[in-house]
């Protein structure tokens, strides 16, 4: 059999970025790199001793888990040793990380990331994953700045995300579809598994965490109900799947045909998912995939970014679905205003 690993694919394809000159594939190299690590000491939390909290506190309010803290610094030491960044935005810290390094001061990109997402369910042995979005940087040279990252989802070079799971999955676009890759540890690569990745336009499964049901918005309730109810020409009911790891429920949507919903709430009106690392690079994969994700309003990567890490609502799945969550919040908006 004819095995194709990640550093073969991004080689072959960089002749899609000329301006890159190989710096975007040695970039994806490193994540790929970091994330083998990260999966390797998720693999054995239990027996490592790095499973439950630091004691401390992020930006976003949430407990620190020991392994979003090690997460974190692989990422950010394969980020320094490459050179291919001159400065990270990452959910664990409140502000940019300038890297002003003499191998870093021409590097053409800055990286956003999430380096552990899902870390709440570490402890119940879930699946936990990465996320990353990439942007050519806006500043000439010298370490990055924070306007490096004010931009809109829709000047993304690449984005992708990691799932440690059941096996560790990688999966990225360019710009020029998306493609999976499994991790075969017999030989520690990553393999082309997934080529061409296409989601469904309609699905069977929708994903929302029920237990807010009352604090959401009417549009949003009202399409519950809607999936809840009998109907054989759309094949109602759909089937109700949420694991409470946000890559490990777009994957599967991916994958299978579905729609995630976190909406925004009368306890988060702007909603709780970060814009910059989280959702816009999910939208990026799941649009070159045939999908959609909206705000419930607008196309999430049209959204604009004015602070790093600024919240959004994210409808996100099969174009179909999407369209129907989005009637639904139009048409119950409309009657309550």
């Amino acid at each position: 059999m004819n095995v194709k690993t990640l550093g073969q694919f991004v080689i072959e394809k960089q002749a899609d970025f000329p301006y890159a000159k190989g710096e975007l594939s040695r970039l994806l190299r490193d994540i790929g790199i970091a994330s083998k690590i990260v999966n390797r000491e998720v693999s054995k939390a239990g027996l490592a001793e790095i499973l439950g909290e630091t004691g401390d506190t992020n930006i976003q309010g949430e407990k620190v888990k020991k392994l979003d803290v090690f997460a974190n610094e692989q990422f950010i030491a394969a980020f320094k040793a490459g050179g291919e960044v001159c400065a990270i935005a990452s959910e664990e810290t409140e502000d940019i990380i300038s890297i002003d390094s003499e191998i870093s001061k021409t590097a053409k990109y800055v990286v956003a990331i999430d380096p552990l997402d899902g870390s709440s369910n570490i402890d119940v042995n879930v699946s936990v994953g990465t996320i990353f979005s990439i942007y050519r940087r806006k500043s000439l040279s010298g370490p990055g700045t924070l306007e490096d990252f004010m931009q809109r989802g829709t000047e993304q070079v690449a984005a992708g995300y990691v799932i440690y799971g059941s096996s560790c999955m990688m999966v990225y676009t360019t710009g020029k579809g998306v493609n999976g890759f499994t991790l075969d540890p017999s030989i520690g690569e990553f393999c082309l598994s997934h080529p061409n990745m296409q989601t469904k336009k309609d699905g069977l499964v929708y994903s929302v965490n029920e237990g807010n049901y009352l604090h959401f918005p009417d549009g949003i309730k009202k399409y519950i109900k809607y999936c809840q109810e009998e109907d054989k020409a759309t094949q109602r009911p759909y089937s109700s799947r949420y694991i409470g790891s946000g890559v490990a429920d777009i994957h599967r949507n991916l994958i299978t045909g579905g729609v995630y919903i976190y909406p925004c709430t009368t306890k988060s009106p702007n909603g709780k998912l970060r814009l910059l690392y989280e959702c816009n690079p999910l939208a990026f994969i799941l649009e070159q995939a045939g999908g959609k994700a909206s705000t419930g309003e607008k196309r999430i990567m049209e959204v604009d970014l004015k602070e790093l890490h600024q919240r959004t609502p994210l409808i996100i799945g099969s174009a179909n679905m999407v369209d129907t969550v989005m009637d639904f919040i139009k048409k119950y908006a409309s009657q309550t205003a």
